[in-house]
């Protein structure tokens, strides 16, 4: 096994519709889909379009699309949006060649800070528990778990959810 070391990624703004981003988000939709195979159990099929309707993201909500880049190659993701009055963090994602090197944690920095200069009182967050990585990191940086929340809680109450106030 070899051994990881913390990595200088530049964080850079893009476009929702970056190619760039877009992929990436391609390839977290195909990890999620593999982590959560079955986490649903048996569900009617108006349950799981609820579900994918509370997952959507649309351009317009978004504050920020911060895209990590070493040496020119896209190797993570996460967008900072506007979820009615609320400041959401969505999306993250670590290529796994750059995992365990910091980049999740400098995106996360990042979307923090946008929020933070941006008038937030908070950031708030939705994962599961098949993403364990993710759990850890948000505890590790001082997030905090919340009840589940809206779109959320209707449609994926397994969810664990946290804030981060400023």
């Amino acid at each position: 096994m070899s051994e990881r070391t913390s990595i200088e990624s530049r964080i850079v703004d893009v476009a929702w519709d970056d190619t760039r981003a877009a992929s990436l988000r391609d390839e977290l939709d195909a990890d999620l889909g593999f982590r959560y195979e079955g986490f649903h159990g048996d569900e009617p099929a108006e349950r799981a379009a609820a579900r994918a309707r509370a997952l959507a993201m649309h351009p317009d909500e978004i504050v920020a699309t911060l895209l990590a880049v070493l040496d020119d190659a896209p190797v993570g993701h996460v967008i900072l949006r506007r979820l009615d009055a609320e400041w959401e963090i969505k999306r993250l994602i670590v290529t796994p060649a750059a995992r365990g090197r910091g980049v999740a944690r400098a995106l996360m920095r990042a979307a923090l800070d946008r929020a933070r200069g941006g008038g937030a009182a908070r950031v708030i967050l939705q994962t599961g528990l098949p993403q364990p990585e993710s759990i850890a990191l948000y505890e590790s940086m001082g997030f905090t778990r919340i009840p589940v929340y809206e779109p959320y809680a209707e449609t994926m109450p397994r969810s664990v959810c946290f804030s981060y106030a400023f």
